[in-house]
């Protein structure tokens, strides 16, 4: 006999259920970041980029807030929800042209952030120019940038490029209606957008507490994977965590011997303003300790673009 639930009684058992999907918050997703950035900055030899990348963040904070943009049509969702897929999937997504408007706003605001380093200003002159010059290029570099291309990339350029698109599907994302997801997603790609995820975070508080969650870099969306899991090949028997000695709390890098790679993992517990993409673009002596080891990072950080060309 099936079970009728009376109103409310379906809400009332999904108390301890852990939540699948956490959606970036407008209002602070961007602030968080550059809070986090100018933290980490202090005393670390990176400070100056990393100074440039809170600049940036600030930025993408006040643009964000501007931000509407056309979500997914019904048409888009119900095929998504057929097939299984990410119903805001950055690749082959038809962008409107406000993100060259978001874009062009984001070079404004940092070019006269205090302290910009002059090399900083004149990747940002160049590619103001490029923006009003040679449009169809710069959206070749943005193709290129979503699905991950190590060529037809410029590599200085590619961090204010990808930031615009971070604003453009972060405010997607923040608007998506999380009950139009489908039911099943592809293993470890962002189920909103199918984005690669750049580390993982293990949160504390609510429902939550103790979970692991993969975290997307374009859409600042986190999806609910089992700890001691495999986020590349999902494999569970041979996963290993490596830390740096007597270096800072709150950070791993999770590796796998099935697929051989590794991505990291930041704890709450030990740093509660965590942020995956900060935090990860912080920590690049444990990249190079994990390469040294033989492992391949999964993925990389939208604000850190190396190709051959930039003698990667």
């Amino acid at each position: 006999m099936q079970r009728i639930l009376e109103r409310g009684a379906i809400e009332s058992l999904d108390h301890t259920s852990i939540p699948r999907l956490r959606q970036p918050v407008r209002a602070s997703v961007f602030a968080d970041r550059a809070a986090r950035l100018r933290q980490l900055a202090n005393g670390h030899p990176l400070s100056g980029y990393l100074l440039l990348m809170a600049a940036l963040a600030d930025a993408q904070q006040q643009a964000i807030r501007e931000c509407v943009l056309p979500g997914a049509g019904k048409d888009r969702i119900e095929l998504a929800q057929a097939h299984g897929m990410p119903p805001l999937q950055a690749t082959g997504w038809q962008r409107d042209a406000a993100w060259r408007g978001i874009l062009a706003g984001l070079l404004k605001q940092v070019s006269a952030a205090t302290g910009l380093p002059p090399r900083a200003a004149q990747i940002i002159e160049a590619l103001r120019h490029s923006l009003n010059t040679e449009a169809e290029a710069i959206d070749a570099q943005a193709d290129a940038l979503l699905t991950e291309r190590e060529t037809d990339v410029d590599a200085a350029a590619a961090p204010f490029i990808m930031a615009a698109l971070q604003v453009y599907w972060t405010s997607l994302a923040a608007d998506f209606q999380e009950g139009e997801l489908p039911v099943i997603s592809p293993k470890g790609v962002c189920p909103v957008c199918g984005s690669l995820p750049v580390a993982s975070i293990v949160r504390i508080g609510g429902q939550a507490d103790g979970c692991r969650y993969l975290c997307c870099p374009l859409c600042s969306s986190e999806w609910h994977q089992v700890r001691v899991t495999c986020s590349h090949c999902q494999d569970t028997r041979q996963i290993a965590y490596h830390q740096i000695e007597d270096g800072p709390e709150g950070i791993k890098a999770e590796s796998c011997d099935n697929c051989h790679t590794y991505r990291k993992i930041f704890y709450q517990e030990k740093v509660l303003g965590a942020d995956a993409v900060a935090d990860d673009l912080a920590s690049l002596t444990l990249d190079i300790l994990m390469g040294e080891a033989g492992y391949s990072r999964a993925s990389g950080n939208p604000l850190l673009w190396q190709n051959e060309q930039a003698g990667s």
